[in-house]
């Protein structure tokens, strides 16, 4: 991996963890491969505040 990706890579780990609550070390763990989470998932990680619902 070239210099420039693993910088980006530390810094995007260090933004999402100050944003998560989790450490750099978690956000890289979570992220070394692809991960896909389900709305409730996400809330819990921390990626996101809350779930919109609309109703039909």
């Amino acid at each position: 991996m070239s210099d420039h990706i693993q910088r980006s890579k530390k810094r995007l780990n260090r933004i999402l963890a100050e944003n998560t609550g989790k450490t750099p070390e978690e956000i890289a763990a979570a992220t070394d491969r692809d991960n896909y989470m389900s709305a409730d998932e996400a809330l819990e990680f921390g990626l996101i505040d809350k779930i919109l619902t609309r109703r039909i």
